[in-house]
């Protein structure tokens, strides 16, 4: 059960991401999850790894505030990934 609210959770973040970064028409609903659940690791390791500011919240669990991080760190994999020029 754990993994389908991986998949739901990363999905919703991904969406989310890929609307405030006007990314969203060339996305899928695959590439959603991938950046969400890649986000939210990236999330966690950032904030609550390195900076220590999100807490156990940033990528852990499912929460108002996990999806908050996790929509934060999608979004900074789409800003990496248009730098890169993998997404327009």
């Amino acid at each position: 059960m754990s993994w389908i609210i991986l998949i739901l959770v990363g999905a919703l973040c991904g969406w989310l991401a890929s609307l405030i970064m006007k990314t969203d028409a060339q996305q899928g609903a695959v590439a959603n999850i991938l950046i969400g659940i890649v986000g939210a690791v990236l999330a966690q390791f950032l904030f609550g790894n390195l900076l220590n500011i999100g807490g156990q919240a940033a990528g852990n669990g499912f929460s108002f505030w996990s999806i908050i991080w996790g929509v934060v760190g999608s979004v900074i994999l789409i800003a990496i990934l248009k730098a890169l020029r993998v997404l327009r």
